[in-house]
């Protein structure tokens, strides 16, 4: 064999043996190829939690979510490509539950980030208000600026008709006035002077008939009392403040009572108030720290991503604490309720004490789904 015919042959052979160990480095995921694409194997939790799909992308700031009957929808902002929010940009994705699916929307008009942002669903849009009103069609796919409102907002609502806002405020500044917006018109009408004072993010629900506002405090701390608005007859009642020493923190609406979350020195309460006869009940301390109560069905879900949480059934006062898998646990995640499941998703997990830089903003969620929540045993004599 000529000298050539030699060399020849050990080319072949060193580039066999390199195309061999690239194969094996590719099928192993070392390097990219098709096998560095090959999707992880999907964590399973223990029921009755389920891990989500993780999204296109997470939502760091401003963000809202509403549930339209068979999808979550998500918006808000991302950091620019300096790290920074002065130049953000917006971002809206939805989850189909159903399918376990994320898909990326159409993306929204840029606006302005420094406005707080709060969202309802229409029935057939999603509308966003922060420094302007924005509305999201899903059957189009798209979105479109409406005209700004005149006021600013501290909490909203939808009515069934109308979007209505409240109170808010920046920096040590507080609105003691609101408005509401009607698709149908694409107008917006001033609400008529509520008989209390401002406050910036006001604890309150939508009953079916009336925004109830909870009282509060001004941004001097001074106290406010609570009232409620009818926007058929586009008045104001007052409503008795909640039992001291508990302060209104959130509040959800079930058949016929508005159920609070109340501050006390060092816990939580909850409270309930009839709005027939407009009197409180404290239904005890809850023994958790809850910073998010979601009504599913007729129970409370009270938890925001701690390492645990309760379950409260609303009549029976049964409660069963729980301990949320170390995956779904996070600050400030949405938190939205489907009627079957509640599902945790985005949110950001702080860095450690003494560690400088940015906070970690995720893609991925949790369900929680429904769980038996057995009646309290009937308290009477130790012995």
């Amino acid at each position: 064999m000529s000298t050539f015919a030699q060399k020849k042959n050990s080319m072949l052979a060193v580039l066999g043996l390199a195309v061999a160990a690239a194969a094996i480095l590719i099928g192993l995921g070392f390097v990219g190829g098709s096998g560095s694409s090959r999707p992880a194997p999907r964590q399973k939790l223990s029921k009755p939690w389920r891990l989500m799909a993780e999204a296109p992308e997470p939502i760091a700031a401003g963000r809202t979510a509403v549930w339209t009957g068979n999808e979550m929808i998500v918006a808000g902002t991302n950091p620019g490509s300096d790290g920074t929010f002065i130049h953000s940009t917006e971002v809206a994705e939805s989850y189909n539950p159903a399918t376990d699916t994320w898909r990326r929307l159409a993306t929204p008009p840029d606006t302005q980030n420094y406005c707080r942002r709060s969202a309802v669903w229409t029935g057939k849009e999603m509308l966003v208000w922060g420094c302007g009103l924005l509305a999201y069609d899903p059957a189009k796919n798209e979105w479109r600026r409406l005209p700004d409102p005149p006021t600013r907002q501290g909490i909203v609502a939808w009515t069934g008709h109308e979007l209505i806002g409240w109170g808010g405020g920046c920096c040590g500044d507080v609105s003691d006035d609101g408005s509401a917006y009607s698709p149908e018109t694409n107008t917006w009408r001033k609400l008529a002077p509520a008989p209390v004072g401002g406050q910036q993010s006001p604890a309150g629900a939508w009953t079916g008939h009336e925004l109830v506002i909870l009282n509060g405090h001004t941004p001097d701390g001074d106290p406010v009392d609570g009232a409620a608005y009818n926007p058929t007859t586009d008045t104001w009642r007052r409503i008795a403040r909640t039992p001291s020493p508990s302060d209104p923190y959130q509040a959800v609406f079930h058949d016929g009572s508005l159920f609070v979350l109340g501050v006390r020195p060092g816990s939580m309460s909850l409270l309930e108030l009839n709005l027939e006869n407009n009197r409180w009940k404290d239904l005890g301390g809850i023994g958790t720290n809850p910073s998010t109560a979601v009504l599913a069905g007729n129970r409370l879900l009270l938890w925001g991503g701690e390492p645990s949480g309760l379950l409260y059934q609303l009549g029976t006062g049964a409660q069963l604490p729980f301990t949320a898998p170390r995956v779904a646990r996070r600050t400030d995640p949405a938190i939205v309720s489907t009627g079957h499941e509640v599902l945790v998703w985005g949110g950001m997990i702080p860095p450690k004490a003494g560690v400088s830089g940015p906070p970690t903003y995720l893609a991925s969620g949790a369900a929680f789904g429904s769980q038996k929540v057995s009646a309290p045993l009937p308290q009477c004599c130790g012995g």
